[in-house]
């Protein structure tokens, strides 16, 4: 496919993800509903923490998405990381802990998972824009904040 297809699809993409997300957006403003979080705090080998840019939400974000309530958190996390960086092979995975959060007129409880030697093969994905690893001390810029209130909550874990 000719590059300026696929970024032109990409780009529809992009504008399709965010629309959709506004909807929900509105519905959950109506229904307030209570949910459920995992995300992955992936360090690689090299000790580099790997964020994702999703199409429907700005900034780097650590990988995860949502879980059943009776869900292992560390269970749904290594999902996520399947599923949004194409991971291959972990080291130890550590649950951290639980946040509350308000996010988008949820009422969310995030659970972050540290899960060392994170090995990946990057796909194409709907969902994730962009992969980046940086250094836990030299984070990229448009860090998003909640990733900034996560990582600093978790800081005792690394």
């Amino acid at each position: 496919m000719p590059s300026f297809v696929r970024n032109l699809a990409d780009r529809l993409l992009g504008v399709a993800a965010r629309g959709a997300h506004a909807l929900l957006k509105s519905v959950w403003f109506v229904r307030r509903p209570k949910t459920y979080g995992a995300h992955a705090v992936a360090l690689t080998p090299e000790d580099r923490l790997i964020l994702v840019r999703l199409r429907y939400s700005p900034g780097w974000r650590l990988p995860g998405g949502g879980r059943k309530a009776d869900e292992d958190p560390r269970d749904a996390a290594l999902r996520e990381l399947r599923e949004e960086i194409g991971m291959t092979a972990h080291g130890e995975v550590k649950f951290a802990g639980e946040l509350e959060e308000s996010v988008d007129f949820k009422r969310d409880t995030a659970s972050l998972v540290v899960v060392r030697d994170v090995e990946y093969a990057p796909r194409w994905s709907w969902e994730v824009e962009a992969i980046t690893e940086a250094l836990i001390d030299e984070l990229p810029e448009g860090l998003s904040p909640i990733t900034a209130r996560w990582l600093q909550s978790v800081r005792p874990w690394l």
